[in-house]
């Protein structure tokens, strides 16, 4: 297919960008970098440079070509939740980043004339769309939390649905991506591997993750398989506590881990975005379990060797 990929510049983007052209798909990647993903060279693969949150940007022509070409979008937009404190300028940048270039995205593809509107638009969520919670499981058909995440979420899945009318649209409720070069796991292997690693916090909240694998895979599944449609959690079956996946993370390393980070000093250096961390939900993928989407990294173990090999 020929797809158009907003926000896949970043971690889950080096491995799916490859993923696509491996599987024989034409990409046009959309970014407000100047070079993103600098690695990756194939003449399938066509960058432009926009700001995908703007109005302005869908009207240049260029970017209103490439989406009348596009089979199929993938928008993965968003500024990473738990780097900075959620100062209010910092809250805009979480929101504007996912809801208003969603917004913006369907506008575009609604201004198309029908024959040239893409196929599929699979739009990022989060798992933090539930709130958090010690005690309960949430599914698919959970309600929406009540905190900043959950709000956020919830309307950030209100702009991906307005596409409904114009294509199958799939949006994936994310949880926490494991991959060496990134995300939570990129930044505790360098304390691991110096023997000073453990839980975060009280290492009781749930920790519901997916290996990038299998989330690239779900994405190219979901692209391809006309069955997929509505809201999937895309987690692994088994979440954990973030004690046990400390636990796990120091036996594959073959180091301890038995050192916590005090939940006080993440949150005097992420304030709110400490939540994150501190705080988890239970989640699971009941509705890939049902439509049998097959899992390469099911088990803890196996995925953070696969991911650290």
């Amino acid at each position: 297919m020929q797809i158009l990929l907003v926000g896949c510049s970043g971690f889950v983007g080096r491995a799916l960008v490859p993923a696509l052209l491996e599987a024989g798909h034409s990409l046009t990647l959309v970014s407000r970098a100047a070079q993103p993903l600098p690695g990756v060279q194939h003449p399938q693969l066509q960058r432009l440079q926009a700001d995908p949150a703007a109005p302005a940007s869908w009207q240049r022509p260029e970017l209103q070509q490439a989406l009348a070409a596009a089979e199929a979008v993938v928008n993965l937009a968003g500024e990473p939740i738990a780097e900075k404190r959620w100062t209010p300028q910092h809250l805009q940048l979480l929101n504007s980043s996912r809801i208003a270039t969603t917004a913006a995205l369907v506008a575009a593809m609604a201004a198309l004339p029908e024959a040239q509107r893409p196929g599929v638009l699979i739009n990022g969520s989060a798992i933090g769309y539930y709130g958090t919670s010690t005690s309960q499981e949430f599914s698919e058909t959970s309600p929406a939390g009540s905190d900043v995440l959950g709000r956020l979420c919830e309307a950030w899945e209100r702009e991906a649905r307005a596409a409904e009318p114009l294509c199958r649209v799939v949006i994936l409720r994310i949880g926490i991506v494991l991959g060496a070069d990134g995300g939570a796991l990129g930044k505790m292997l360098p304390v691991f591997r110096l023997g000073f690693g453990g839980p975060i916090g009280d290492g009781q909240q749930w920790m519901s993750w997916i290996s990038r694998r299998d989330l690239c895979a779900l994405i190219t599944t979901a692209l391809a398989d006309p069955a997929y449609s509505g809201v999937y959690n895309a987690v692994a079956p088994k979440p954990c506590s973030m004690a046990a996946f400390a636990a796990a993370l120091g036996r594959c390393l073959g180091r301890p881990s038995l050192l916590p980070v005090p939940g006080p000093l993440l949150q005097l250096l992420l304030g709110d975005g400490a939540k994150v961390v501190l705080e988890g939900q239970q989640v699971l993928p009941r509705r890939l379990q049902e439509q049998g989407f097959a899992f390469r990294d099911a088990d803890l173990s196996a995925a953070l060797a696969a991911a650290t090999s």
